[in-house]
């Protein structure tokens, strides 16, 4: 496994340098999306951060077989977040990137998806610059694209859509935001909501009394593009809160007319193995 390793470490050096990439200082925080799940997603930028760093604070949904490019020494700190269950203070995840930074290390903050999609890149931006530390943002493959994309669903088609909305599914205090509804319902034929799965009938019951048809498509995308655990559900509005019991987090919900794609473009699901759904 060492060999395997330091293997996979040369080869990420090689592509940076095959690729001119930007040089990860010591001093300096980079905020980097690892993408959806699979961990091919991750950029070539976002590979080159990971075989840099000395030290590595990463999200739950990160895939951890991106950690096997870290160099000999380098630290890793778990600081994912799971609805209900113990975690880090963003206050001290915030204080951790800074203190680590101005010890002069090399520090990455790797993050599921894209770092500034509902995710908590931005407040940390925000105090990395009230603290006066350099940093990089690394964009990544957001679950909303990337994870419908394996699901076969298109966020746009042109004879479908042509305006998607990403919501986010939960607010700060775990409840479904306050939203204008009307306007959700009216202004998007695609809906996209991330960790909407415990608020799915909520979700549902809303959008169905702002106008939305009880028969519009919708799916519940779990594990998305984590390979054999990933799961479709294809249900209709008015289904949704018993498609939704039947999930696991954490999952995407898609509403409009781009589900019904998914007969002819489930690409992903033709090649997975026997039970995949």
């Amino acid at each position: 496994m060492k060999t395997e390793a330091t293997e996979l470490r040369t080869a990420a050096q090689l592509l940076a340098e095959a690729l001119d990439l930007p040089e990860f200082s010591p001093g300096w925080v980079w905020l980097a999306g690892a993408g959806p799940g699979d961990p091919g997603l991750i950029t070539a930028l976002g590979l080159h951060a990971i075989a840099a760093a000395d030290v590595v604070l990463y999200d739950a949904l990160v895939n951890p077989t991106l950690l096997n490019f870290m160099q000999a020494g380098a630290e890793a700190i778990f600081a994912g977040k799971r609805r209900g269950q113990p975690s880090i203070r963003q206050d001290e995840l915030s204080g951790i990137l800074i203190a680590r930074a101005k010890a002069g290390q090399r520090v990455l903050r790797l993050k599921g998806g894209d770092p500034f999609v509902f995710g908590r890149g931005g407040e940390e931006a925000l105090a990395l610059a009230g603290a006066g530390v350099p940093f990089r943002i690394v964009p990544g493959i957001t679950a909303g694209i990337g994870g419908l994309a394996y699901a076969g669903i298109p966020v746009t088609h042109r004879d479908t859509n042509h305006v998607a909305s990403f919501i986010t599914g939960h607010g700060i205090d775990g409840k479904l935001p306050e939203l204008n509804w009307q306007a959700v319902a009216k202004g998007s034929p695609t809906l996209v909501f991330y960790m909407a799965l415990a608020h799915a009938e909520e979700i549902a019951n809303k959008l169905m009394a702002a106008g939305r048809s009880p028969d519009e498509p919708a799916a519940l995308v779990s594990d998305a593009t984590s390979g054999e655990s990933q799961r479709v559900q294809v249900t209709r509005l008015a289904d949704l809160a018993v498609a939704a019991k039947a999930c696991k987090a954490p999952a995407l919900l898609v509403i409009g007319d781009n589900v019904t794609l998914r007969e002819k473009l489930d690409w992903f699901g033709a090649t997975a193995p026997s039970g995949f759904a």
